[in-house]
């Protein structure tokens, strides 16, 4: 990989942090715990007459590529956290641990040292499992409203082998922690809708060399105790499952989070 001030995904990963910044977040990184370490994004100036809201990244880079523009438009109503995952971005453990009720807990140590009491949770994709064991841990005492967005809802192998069908691939792993820009282009194919129609080999090969977290072995790991286990974990009135709608007036605090 060349250096960073040649690479363009280096240089919009500046540009997302600045937008983070101008929303009124500031980067921060807090032991949770002797073993764990999460970076995370929080309010430079706390409200108390906001109320609080977590978003949890999915699968993919870290969490700043995929809430640019929620964060933008929730700041100014809330107190928006958003913290990278165990092994996403600049967080890490020396624990065994690789499951999502991991995670959830971990963001719950986080969100207790920051003194956050009572907050509603936004996850998409893998966050989705995140967020809902997190309600489960808090109970609704602590957490107000959750929202699930993108997640694979009860996914069972004959789905897997029917996505494998369609990306004429042999290994679920190759599709989800794409190893070469091909692999990724196909991923984005099928996750996206309308996708971009020209997108250079460079960039998503810098891609995947900026974001170097698809070749953690760390993240492998995840991925294999989440797929394996299996995707069907709702039993619970605590997850609303909505689609893509934003707010209606511009300015007016949105009605209903939304994902992606």
């Amino acid at each position: 990989m060349g250096p960073s001030f040649l690479s363009i995904v280096s240089l919009y990963r500046a540009y997302l942090r600045r937008c983070f910044a101008g929303a009124g977040l500031s980067s921060r990184t807090l032991d949770v715990d002797s073993q764990t370490t999460l970076h995370f994004w929080a309010p430079r100036d706390k409200s108390a007459q906001k109320g609080s809201v977590v978003l949890v990244h999915g699968f993919g880079p870290e969490a700043i590529w995929q809430w640019r523009r929620q964060v933008q438009l929730l700041a100014p109503h809330f107190n928006v956290y958003v913290p990278d995952l165990v092994f996403f971005g600049g967080s890490s453990t020396r624990s065994s641990e690789r499951s999502e009720v991991f995670q959830a807990a971990c963001v719950g140590k986080l969100l207790e040292k920051l003194e956050v009491e009572r907050f509603h949770v936004v996850g998409t994709s893998y966050g989705g499992m995140v967020a809902y064991n997190l309600a489960q841990m808090l109970g609704k005492e602590r957490v107000q409203k959750v929202v699930i967005a993108s997640s694979g809802v009860n996914m069972t192998k004959t789905h897997n082998v029917a996505l494998l069908q369609r990306a004429q691939l042999d290994n679920i792993q190759e599709l989800m922690l794409p190893p070469t820009p091909q692999h990724l282009r196909k991923l984005m194919s099928l996750s996206i809708h309308n996708p971009p129609k020209i997108l250079p080999h460079f960039f998503l090969s810098d891609f995947l060399d900026v974001s170097f977290l698809f070749l953690s072995h760390m993240f492998v790991e995840i991925f294999l105790v989440t797929h394996y286990k299996g995707m069907n974990f709702f039993n619970s009135s605590l997850v609303i499952l909505v689609g893509t709608r934003k707010p209606e007036k511009k300015g007016k605090p949105p009605s209903q989070f939304w994902a992606g």
